[in-house]
């Protein structure tokens, strides 16, 4: 019989032990899990905040990126000024003489004088451009100012030394 009770008490002792054992390591494992997620909200804020400032970055870069060929966007016009020229590139990807121009600008994007950003302008889906600038055909150029006001139109500069040489 005394076997038996020392039997008892020491299944008793092992899951009181165990349970002990679970309790604490439990509470460790529940902190480590909240101080994980605190440390998860506190890097996603400095990611939200690193995403904002990269956002910022490229805003600035936009409004800065100069000698270059790229997609037309209205905001791109304010780039112009009395030291740096914009001109729409009025293209037409079905065009023979758009894409030959296209493909000289490109393979000469290096030769792009700092002072000049080219946008590159869809004939096909620009009504409202065309309208306000009397484009009428493709492969037609606008040189504007900041305000989007045309200072000069000209058409069929083949190559981007053609181009360069008809900008004010």
């Amino acid at each position: 019989m005394n076997k038996n009770i020392g039997i008892v008490i020491g299944i008793i002792v092992l899951v009181v032990a165990g349970g002990v054992y679970i309790s604490m390591n439990s509470e460790s494992d529940t902190a480590m899990m909240q101080k994980n997620n605190e440390n998860a909200v506190e890097l996603s804020a400095q990611d939200k905040v690193m995403a904002e400032k990269k956002e910022e970055l490229q805003d600035k870069e936009v409004m800065m990126k100069a000698g270059s060929y790229e997609a037309y966007a209205p905001e791109k016009v304010a780039l112009a000024s009395s030291t740096h020229a914009v001109v729409l590139f009025f293209r037409a990807s079905w065009c023979p003489t758009c894409r030959a121009a296209d493909a000289d600008i490109k393979a000469n994007l290096s030769k792009i004088p700092e002072s000049l950003t080219i946008l590159d302008v869809n004939y096909d889906d620009s009504a409202a451009l065309k309208q306000k600038y009397g484009v009428t055909y493709q492969h037609t150029f606008t040189q504007v100012d900041k305000d989007g006001n045309l200072i000069k139109k000209w058409s069929g500069s083949p190559t981007l030394s053609a181009l360069v040489a008809e900008v004010k």
